[in-house]
């Protein structure tokens, strides 16, 4: 069930109506089994792997608080990762693997490749039962003694398949105190249900097909003209789906009385690298960051050692993306960047600019972002690399891909709406303003929302 479907909205509303109306002691169990039924709802026969790691967690976090010794501690901390990882490296990574090692023993590139299907959502939940593995470890999270708590933790249907990335003690911090969500809470959930089905319907899925007439057919359309207008429709694309996403998964858990972290922070009015990646993906950046930059040492042992940190995190942060060079080459490319800035000034990369200097920087972000997008996107490092080579050229475009002037005024609006927010609090807004607020955007979905298909949000695939 795709979020932006009728089918989902029936789903939510009993889910809602069931969990309100149900004594409190059952209602962990009324989510437990939708969470499941929303993964079934997919493909079923993913769910003893989804059974699998939740035992295999929620078993060796009981074990490393009852070992006494340091070393069975980490015993049965490499025995969760193992799991973890190996079940992630075999359903994302092993035909891309097994493609280069064929390639390198002069074989045909699918010598060993076997018919895979990527579970819904692997790599999120992988990296969220990860966290609480770890944070037990390093004795910041107890052990949850509840199987169902732990299976709940991990499956909770809003966040199941694209994030954002919860901690365990955010997480219970809401589940253990609980009390229903106050009259402000409930009318900003279904804000921001809304918003994310609008950002989705009338602005990516619009978006989509702009940059797939593009990317889909390169040939049809040479020139740079044609290359800014089908690569900005993608990063405005991957913007809109993602966020929307995020956006529709907090409001859901607002209104069952979970409080989950912002995912995203206006990234495109972000005047460096550095502060792009504190605005995009923010559950990522901060996983990535916790568990795998400061473990490398961070900045903590030099100046090299901090750009390879920050190398390594991106790359790896790429390929967590899929199993492709291009995602290695999109997040080495990011790690590059970062790793400049931090070379010519961490203070001045982080501190906001000067009003005047402010729209040049984040004009050039949004170029450098927008390159990047372009291994992101495309199939291959070969269209990648022509797509870059057509970015820079001055070569004429004699079919340029043509936007629609309403959707410019549509994405022109949303900037100033983003300006906005940048300056002033919109989200406290008085509960009056919710009602034209939500009637103008179901009025944008009605007007310019695709619904003649259903285009899957792009963070599925990953």
């Amino acid at each position: 069930m795709l979020f932006n479907t009728v089918a989902f909205l029936i789903f939510l509303l009993v889910v809602l109506a069931l969990f309100y109306l149900s004594p409190r002691s059952w209602r962990k169990y009324i989510l437990l089994a939708a969470s499941y039924y929303f993964y079934m709802s997919w493909n079923p026969k993913f769910i003893p792997l989804l059974l699998t790691l939740t035992a295999i967690d929620y078993t060796a976090a009981i074990w490393i608080q009852r070992s006494e010794s340091r070393h069975r501690k980490k015993l049965f901390l490499v025995i969760a990762l193992a799991g973890n990882l190996g079940f992630l490296g075999f359903f994302k990574y092993y035909n891309f693997l097994g493609d280069n090692f064929a390639l390198l023993l002069g074989r045909p590139a699918h010598s060993f490749a076997l018919a895979i299907i990527l579970p819904l959502g692997i790599s999120f939940h992988t990296f969220q039962s990860m966290s609480y593995i770890i944070d037990v470890y390093r004795d910041e999270q107890k052990p949850i003694r509840n199987p169902f708590d732990y299976a709940l933790f991990i499956a909770f249907f809003p966040q199941l398949v694209a994030g954002p990335i919860v901690r365990a003690r955010e997480f219970f911090a809401d589940f253990y105190a609980w009390r229903p969500p106050f009259s402000d809470e409930q009318l900003h959930g279904v804000g921001l249900f809304v918003l994310g089905l609008t950002k989705k319907m009338a602005f990516a899925d619009q978006l989509a097909q702009i940059a797939d007439a593009y990317f889909s057919n390169l040939a049809v359309h040479p020139g740079a003209i044609s290359a800014w207008k089908g690569v900005g429709a993608f990063a405005l694309q991957i913007f809109f789906d993602f966020s929307g996403y995020s956006d529709m998964a907090i409001g859901m858990a607002l209104l069952l009385g979970f409080h989950f972290p912002i995912n995203f922070r206006r990234p495109y009015l972000a005047f460096s690298i550095t502060d792009f990646w504190h605005r995009w993906h923010i559950s990522l950046s901060r996983w990535l960051r916790d568990y795998l930059y400061i473990p490398l040492g961070g900045n903590r042992h030099g100046t090299l050692m901090t750009y390879r940190n920050l190398m390594l995190t991106m790359l790896l942060g790429g390929l967590w993306h899929g199993a492709s060079w291009n995602f290695a080459i999109w997040g080495g490319y990011h790690g590059a960047l970062l790793a400049i800035e931090r070379m010519a000034g961490r203070k001045m990369f982080e501190t906001r600019p000067p009003l005047w200097l402010y729209p040049l920087r984040a004009a050039l972000t949004v170029g450098l972002v927008c390159v990047g997008w372009v291994f992101f996107r495309a199939a291959n490092f070969a269209q990648s690399r022509y797509i870059i080579g057509q970015l820079f050229s001055f070569a004429h475009s004699p079919n340029p891909i043509v936007i629609p002037q309403w959707l410019i005024w549509l994405v022109f609006g949303s900037l100033i709406v983003a300006i906005a927010k940048e300056k002033w609090n919109l989200a406290s807004a008085p509960a009056w303003a919710y009602v034209p607020a939500l009637a103008g955007l179901l009025l944008v979905i009605e007007l310019f929302g695709v619904t003649d298909k259903q285009i899957p949000f792009i963070y599925f695939q990953f």
